[in-house]
This record gives C-alpha cells, structure tokens and sequence, in this order.
C-alpha cells in the first residue's frame, strides 16, 4: 500500500511539475513533419503488357484487386454515353453465365464483384479470393453483351438523363465543363438522351475491343497475399488475354475568356442557383507549385473552416456550404469555386466569392490559417495510410504520371516547407480575377437583373451550353400584354374542354409511372369532388407511398411509416374548391395579380399569382398561345421546413370531351420527377 502512495504522490508531483512549464498564452512550436513509411509494392509485367502491382498486408485473410486501364481522355462525339454504357454492361453477365447466376456464385462465396468500363474490383477471403478473382476476369474478357440487356440499359439511362433536364446541380455538372473546355473536347463533351438513343449493341462491342486492353491496364493486389501468389493469380486470370496498348491522344489546351464573363444558363424551375466560378490551369503531380496549391486549396475552400465556407454559410447564411477544388492532373485541368445558392442572393455570392479569391491573391492569409491547413492536412494523410488501399493507390498514380518512387514519402515533407509567401505566388498564378467563368444555372427571370450590376458581360446559353440571344429568353412581341388576369383564366377553361363540361366531372382516375433517379415508380392517382384524394406508389409489388384526403382529413404512409397530415396540409387542401380550381378563381376569397408575360420552356406564357383563401399564394403561368396552364410554383412543408415547389404539365391529351395534361413534371429541393399520365379518365355527373 504504501508503495502505491509513493508512486500515485510522485506521479502527483511530475503531473504539477510539467503543468508549470506550459505557458498557455503561447501557441506550441511546430513539431517536424511526420515521417511516412510506405514500402514499395511488389511490381511485374505479364508478357501480355499488364503491369501487376502487389501491396502484402496480412493483418486480415482478406484479399482485394483492382483492374484500371490508362488510356487518358477519349472523345466519344455523337455517341458521347457509350463507354459508360459499355461498362454497365459487363455487369450483365458472361457468355457462358446469365446475370443471375454469376451474381448467385458471387453471393454464395460472400464476395464483392463489380465491373466498369475501365476494369473491375473484387474483394473476397482468402479462401474465395481466387475464384471471385476468375469471375472478374470472365466478365472482363467474355462479355454477353445481349442486345436485351442492352435495350434495358439504355432506356434506363435515358429515363435517367430525362429525370435531369430541369435539375439545375446535373445541368451545372455539365454546362460548366461545356462552356471552359468547348463541347467537342473530351473534357466538355456530356452524355445526352440523343447521344444515348444513337448507341447501338454493335458501338458497345466496339468500344469494349477499342478501350480495354491488358497492354495498357493495371492490375493491383492488396491484402493477405504474397507476390508469387499474385503472379501465380493473375496469369491464370488474365495472361492469355491479349490486345494492342491504348494510344493516349494528347488534348490541346484552351484559354480561359480574355476577361470575366457570367455565364448564365436559365432554368426557370430552379428554386436556388448553382453557381461556379474558375478556370483552367495546368497543375501536374510533377508540378512544383503542386504542394503550395493543395494547401491553398484547402484554406480557400477545402473545409469547414475555409474563408468560401466561413464567409457564405456562417457569415452571410447565403448557403450550407461553400467550397472549392483544384485537382492535380496529367492533363489540363479547371479550378473551381461553388455553392448552392438561393435566388435572391446569388449576385450577393457572386461578389463574397470573387472577394475571397481576390483575398488569397492579395496574401491576406495568417499563419494561423496556413498551419491550421497543414495539420488538417497532416492528419488526413496519417488517416488514409491506415486503409492499405491508399498505398495501392498512390502506386499507380506513381506509375501513370512518371512520378519518383518517394513522392509519397516525402509528400508531407514537402507540405509542411510551404509559406504563406508561398501561397500568395500561387493563388496569383493559378486563381484567376480577371479572365475567368462565373457559371450560373439558376431562374433568369429572378437572378439576372441583380447579376447585371456587377459590371461583368453577361452570356447566356441554353442548358445544353449552346449560346443563346437576348431576344430568344424574351418574350415575343405581339403577345397581348393588355389582357386581365380573369381573361387568362377563362382562356384555360375554355381551352380544356369548357365550363359547362368541366362542372360535370365528379371524379378523374389515372395509372401512373413515376420515374425518380433512372427508377421506375408505378401507381394510382384518384381524386374526387370537391377535393378528395388518394395516390399510391409501388416498386416490386411493395407500396413505396400511399397519400390519402377524405375531404377533412388524411395521412401519407410511406415505407410502412404512417403519418395523419398535419393543420398546414389539410387547410392547404380547403383552398381547393373542386376539380378545377380555375372555376373559382372569379368567386370570393381568391385574388388574381395583373398578368406579366415570361417564357417557359421557350414558349410565351402569363404570369399570374394566385392568393388563395386561406392567405397562401400560388404563380401560375399560361400559354399565351394554347391557354394551356404550362406551370404551378408554390411552396410546400415537408420535414418541418417549407420548401419552394415546382409543377410543370405538357402533353396534354383528349380524355373525352376534356384536354388534360398527359405529363407533369415535379420540381422540388434540386430534384425533378416525371410522372405520365395513363389510363387517364374523367367521370361525368348525369343529368335524367
């Protein structure tokens, strides 16, 4: 006992002792930068070309590997989609096993299995390594490639891409690129429902012989493995697989804009704006700058603690979140600020944006923030070295770029030497004020004029990022603007079947396909007079959603969760007076804006907003030529919060002596979903 007090006073004594010599007040030297040991993987070359790379870690009998094939930047035109349709397709099955029964043998041996169209991945234990690993290389080297798997791709990525068309994030994804590179480059070309429609199962075969090849791929091993086991592996799998080495075609570079320009791309849908602004630079992993730009990178826009994120999100509540990305790359290569930004503040983001680049560009970086990047930094790095992964990956980015075999083990060596004198040279060399893009996707009617006074020429082009006139966006001339908004109105009424035929309708009934992200949804909608409702939605056999309103009051069960509406929705639901709300429109308790005119989807249209009785509001717009309702915009509670919400309609059909659209399309929180219309019919009241 007595020993143990000796030894708790003396430890007592040492804690106070070492307290004393902390002064607080000073912030603690930096420590060296952390030595990275990272053994060379184990390297060989089949006779094939196939260059193997094995990463021994046996602290778990598990085994991965990886195929990649280095073939650099293709061009694919007007079939842009094909090497990523190639690649779904080797998921499809092998010429001697269906789908089904290669994904039974995967499942069985507990495995991971999965093709792409640059190679493949398998993981297995060790006892399962090497079968799963023949069955990658079967579905890499004996394709189906069945034209009804074919068909059945394809049409899911042009449901896909047509559930994207108003998505004003998917629209910037690829406009952005478009715009800085030019839309027949490798860079900034994109995948459209025509490109995608053009592909056939012959161009699938092609692009497979053209593509892949062990001349020019990559195989990694990582786990519980020895280099003569990987050998012994990979041969069997792949060494009598042959094919020529991939040509890498070398990309011409292209200039930034010789000033700033707003690029503005108008989708009226859209409740907040998507806005970028960068340019192109050239920043390969051999690039001495390349350590500098990492770390201002970071203090920019790498995090949470960034200036974009701190000044955007924190500062001003323009956004969740701001950041930036300036990627290493063999080829040239964009850096870009963004954020997601509501309407009304987009041209406030714009400046706070273009500040805060100007800011790096200047020096105004403390030392606080530099070594605040770096420890950041630091950290991650140690992270990622724990996942054995890594070391595979930073391998063959060794491999591909030329790069020295140290380059890893010195990476943070090199990171902790960067000064802020350092950060300030590259952000003035690299991040451009002065000649670059700020891309904006987002409604035009709302975020242009605001974008105007900021002193930037402002181009506009469609969301294919093909330009287009001022005189294309405005609305024509000859539209009458002295209409009322009550004339409008009966406009509409009269041009879907009538007042009288309209009062008749008791109830209308439709099956419907609900397409959300490439997935198909089908179901029900019914409603009845004056403002039941029932919708439900299936996948599989299983209801995903069902909604129902009895006039009074209802609930939405969705993935076996049910929930009673709450007071908002079910007064929501008392502003609707019938079937056809437009009837009422001329009764008391609505009040109609004076009609302005815009264009929806290029076709002139009235504006209207619509007060309801219970005080909400609702804009909707017109077709100045049909009378047709072409667009709801309202809001929406979900989740607790309120949410902007969009509803367009087209393709209206007949449904007896009635006009009713055949499609709507759903906008809401940066998600689009089509829903068609089928079997669509109106039930009349009769008279003896």
């Amino acid at each position: 006992m007595k020993r143990v007090f000796i030894a708790s006073a003396a430890l007592f004594f040492c804690t106070a002792a070492f307290a004393q010599t902390i002064d607080r007040s000073k912030k603690p030297k930096e420590g060296p930068a952390p030595v990275i040991k990272i053994a060379d993987p184990a390297k060989f070359v089949l006779p094939n070309g196939m260059t193997v790379l094995v990463v021994e870690n046996h602290k778990l009998p598990k085994v991965t590997a990886s195929l990649s094939t280095n073939r650099g930047d293709i061009v694919e035109g007007d079939k842009a989609g094909v090497i990523g349709l190639m690649g779904d397709m080797l998921n499809e099955g092998t010429k001697t096993l269906s789908k089904e029964a290669f994904d039974e043998k995967v499942e069985v041996m507990g495995a991971s299995v999965s093709l792409n169209s640059g190679g493949g991945y398998v993981s297995a234990l060790n006892r399962y390594f090497e079968p799963s690993l023949m069955l990658m290389a079967d579905a890499l080297r004996n394709p189906a490639f069945e034209k009804e798997n074919f068909d059945k791709l394809k049409s899911q990525a042009v449901t896909n891409l047509k559930s994207q068309e108003k998505n004003a994030k998917s629209i910037s994804s690829r406009v952005v690129n478009a715009i800085s590179y030019g839309k027949n480059t490798a860079r900034g070309e994109f995948q459209t429902i025509q490109t995608t429609e053009a592909v056939t199962i012959d161009d699938i075969k092609s692009a497979y012989q053209k593509y892949l090849s062990p001349a020019s791929s990559i195989l990694t091993f990582v786990g519980d493995i020895t280099p003569a086991q990987a050998k012994e592996y990979a041969t069997k799998a792949f060494g009598s697989w042959t094919g020529k080495k991939i040509e890498i075609v070398k990309s011409t570079p292209v200039a930034n804009p010789a000033k700033t320009e707003i690029d503005l791309i108008d989708v009226p849908s859209a409740v907040q704006s998507e806005i970028s602004v960068g340019n192109l630079i050239n920043n390969p992993f051999t690039n001495p700058d390349h350590y500098a730009l990492v770390l201002a990178n970071h203090i920019l826009g790498g995090g949470s603690e960034s200036k974009l994120f701190m000044n955007l999100r924190e500062k001003h509540g323009f956004t969740y979140g701001s950041y930036s990305n300036l990627p290493a790359d063999r080829y040239q290569t964009m850096f870009k600020a963004g954020a997601s930004v509501r309407n009304d503040k987009v041209d406030s983001a714009v400046v706070e944006m273009v500040r805060e680049i100007n800011n790096m560009r200047a020096g105004n970086i403390t030392a606080e923030e530099l070594a605040t990047a770096k420890a950041v930094y630091n950290g991650l790095f140690a992270l990622r070295m724990e996942n054995p992964q890594t070391t595979a990956s930073y391998a063959s980015t060794i491999l591909i770029n030329g790069l020295p075999n140290d380059f890893y083990r010195t990476y943070l060596q090199k990171i902790n030497a960067v000064t802020v004198a350092d950060i300030k040279r590259v952000a003035q060399k690299y991040l451009n004020s002065a000649d670059t893009r700020i891309v904006v996707v987002g409604k035009a009617s709302v975020v242009k004029e605001g974008l105007s006074k900021l002193g930037y020429p402002i181009k506009l082009y469609d969301i294919y990022a093909a330009p287009v006139t001022e005189a294309a966006m405005a609305p024509s001339a000859n539209v009458d603007k002295s209409i009322t908004a009550q004339a409008v109105v009966d406009k509409y009424i009269a041009a879907i079947g009538g007042k009288e035929a309209l009062s008749k309708v008791t109830s209308m009934s439709s099956d419907i396909t609900m397409n959300v992200s490439g997935q198909s949804l089908g179901g029900v909608m019914k409603n009845a007079a004056p403002n039941k409702s029932f919708m439900q939605l299936s996948m599989g056999g299983m209801t995903v959603m069902k909604r129902v309103f009895d006039g009074k009051k209802g609930y939405q069960e969705q993935m076996g969760q049910k929930k009673e509406l709450g007071a908002d929705e079910v007064a929501a639901a008392g502003d609707t007076k019938g079937l056809f709300p437009q009837l009422y429109y001329n009764t008391g308790g609505f009040k109609l804006s004076a009609p302005t005119v815009e264009k929806v989807n290029g076709e002139d249209a009235y504006k209207i907003i619509v007060t309801k009785p219970s005080g909400k509001t609702e804009t909707e717009y017109y077709s100045a030529k049909t009378g047709f309702l072409l667009k709801q915009e309202g809001k929406v509670k979900a989740a607790g919060q309120e949410l902007e919400q969009t509803m367009e309609f087209s393709n209206y059909t007949s449904v007896g002596a009635l006009k009713l659209p055949g499609t709507m399309t759903q906008s809401v929180m940066g998600q689009s979903f089509e829903i068609a219309m089928k079997k669509l019919q109106a039930q009349r009241r009769c008279y003896g």
